[in-house]
């Protein structure tokens, strides 16, 4: 195994990555350690933009959070997007002219109506929207990751709630997003020494909200969990062994042609990464 690069951040485990090496160490391998670029999906990115819209909307003042505002942040977050990932207007579309914009915005758009049907945000004042949460278990293992908004009543009970752009998912999906949700849970727990009340997903697609309630039982599972894929992790870090693991998902993998499953060889394994590259980039944080 090639010498490890010098590190320069500490290696932490997000949701994100550990989504992936619970689908296929490989896929994990691909995008933690070799880090190949990614084409960016319309649905992602739309996703994306969604969120950076109610992230804008609750710093309003309340009585301005309505649809009229929300639809107005629409094109300019689009704007703040391409500026910072320039690529991005090439990767989904053939131009400023290209008729597809239009109606692309306008279902961003529509998702955004879709939120203002599960919840009046004038009612609500957040303790913070892309929260990054930060924490270390008692076993030395970092875990980080972006909370799409973090609800504190006054009583002290916390509400965590994640956007989904999708439609509500079958009950693969469904396991998916709750170990996201978990995930903050218990990173939320061992920085404020509180269970959140809830674990809140909102499916904008087609307007339905999962509500989940944690006890601190299951956050101890969870937390054995996660200390067994970290280690998982290691382990493969290690020796370079990072083994594909072959599921209906494969269709849609970007890293597909380099598959040992399907005739492709992936590149020299280059070592354990740099810990900066478990960091989550904008695009992660979304669904």
């Amino acid at each position: 195994m090639p010498a490890p690069r010098q590190a320069t951040r500490r290696l932490a485990l997000s949701p994100s990555r550990a989504g992936d090496f619970k689908q296929c160490p490989l896929l994990y391998r691909f995008r933690a350690v070799d880090r190949l670029p990614e084409k960016a999906t319309k649905a992602q990115v739309r996703g994306t933009l969604v969120h950076a819209v109610l992230e804008e909307l609750f710093a309003k003042p309340a009585a301005e959070r309505v649809p009229a505002t929300a639809h107005a942040l629409v094109e300019p977050a689009w704007q703040r997007l391409q500026q910072e990932r320039p690529e991005l207007a090439e990767e989904l579309f053939t131009g400023a002219d290209d008729p597809e914009q239009e109606p692309w915005l306008n279902s961003a758009r529509g998702l955004v109506d879709a939120y203002f049907g599960l919840e009046d945000p004038r009612r609500l004042q957040p303790e913070a929207c892309e929260l990054l949460v930060e924490t270390e278990l008692d076993n030395g293992i970092l875990l980080r990751g972006y909370i799409d908004r973090l609800d504190v009543a006054p009583t002290g009970e916390i509400r965590v709630v994640d956007y989904k752009t999708g439609a509500a998912p079958r009950e693969i999906g469904e396991a998916k997003a709750l170990f996201q949700m978990k995930f903050y849970a218990l990173a939320l727990w061992k920085l404020r020494g509180v269970v959140p009340r809830q674990l809140q997903l909102m499916y904008l697609a087609n307007r339905e909200t999962l509500k989940y309630t944690p006890d601190e039982a299951e956050l101890r599972r969870f937390e054995r969990l996660v200390s067994a894929i970290w280690q998982a992790i290691l382990t493969a870090g290690r020796t370079g062994d990072f083994r594909p693991s072959r599921s209906r998902l494969c269709d849609y993998c970007n890293h597909k042609a380099l598959c040992p499953e399907f005739g492709g060889t992936p590149p020299a394994y280059p070592g354990w990464p740099e810990p900066a590259a478990e960091a989550e980039t904008v695009l992660d944080r979304t669904d």
